[in-house]
């Protein structure tokens, strides 16, 4: 049976939230990525998807220039990231971030409000009024004045995505959002990103778990170093291309993801 794959043009798009042409990294010579290119299409729920080590992160940071591109050129919304940077909330990894820094969780999710304030404007009720708000959707507001260090992983998971709503930005770039989260915060992060959706904001996720990838996301990207396929999930979350993309290591996933689940369902009461 032949696969269809929805691939993005070459062109760039001139009013797509976020457009990628020709993307190569390379990391001591090695190449992360290679030749990607990508157009993403507005309020769409996009899940970046791929094996260990595929570049999934590492297209994320080189949007958002976190990372040298050896070739290719981004675009949000037509514009060079730097004239755009307002437009974009990026959520990191938690395994990347300093817990130890001496901060509460209302004061890293006001850091989101520093881009509309400039260098040099100061926060006022009005920012500090919106963190607060930020923190009720995500469940959270009773831990304000918590030290982050002092946040369970879910609790810090959900504190930078609080931090990522304030900026009110309108392309998201989350990098593993679910990782190590209870089953709380994930459905409580899959609410709000369907809630920005709703709102038509476009948000990207890196995303590990291939048994609900087809549940949560609207759009996949398929990516190995290279770009696999892309598209509208029911066109490209195939056996065949899932096959392109992991190889041999896609039958033992599948084990893993099975034999998890039947725990999970021996320990629920």
């Amino acid at each position: 049976m032949k696969t269809t794959v929805v691939s993005s043009v070459v062109k760039m798009s001139a009013d797509a939230p976020l457009s990628v042409r020709d993307i190569t990294v390379a990391y001591h010579r090695k190449p992360v990525l290679w030749n990607v290119t990508l157009d993403v299409p507005g309020a769409s729920m996009v899940g970046l998807v791929g094996p260990n080590g595929a570049g999934k992160s590492t297209l994320l940071k080189a949007i958002v220039g976190m990372v040298p591109r050896i070739s290719g050129e981004v675009r949000i919304f037509g514009k060079e990231y730097h004239h755009h940077r307002s437009a974009v909330a990026y959520v990191p990894q938690r395994e990347s971030v300093d817990w130890d820094f001496p901060a509460t969780a209302l004061d890293v999710v006001m850091m989101g409000t520093y881009g509309q304030l400039g260098w040099f404007g100061r926060v006022t009720k009005k920012e500090r009024q919106a963190a607060h708000e930020a923190l009720r959707q995500m469940e959270i507001e009773h831990l304000a004045e918590r030290q982050i260090s002092q946040l369970s992983g879910g609790q810090q998971q959900r504190t930078f995505l609080a931090r990522a709503l304030v900026q009110q930005a309108d392309l998201y770039l989350m990098d593993e959002p679910f990782a190590a989260v209870d089953a709380a915060t994930e459905n409580a992060i899959v609410n709000i990103m369907r809630t920005l959706q709703s709102a038509g904001k476009t948000i990207v996720v890196v995303h590990h778990d291939l048994h609900t990838a087809r549940e949560y996301f609207d759009r996949i990207v398929l990516l190995n170093t290279r770009l696999i396929a892309a598209g509208k999930t029911a066109d490209v979350f195939t056996d065949e291309n899932l096959q392109k993309t992991y190889g041999g290591k896609l039958t033992l996933l599948e084990e893993v993801g099975d034999a998890m689940r039947r725990r999970d369902r021996s320990n629920s009461p």
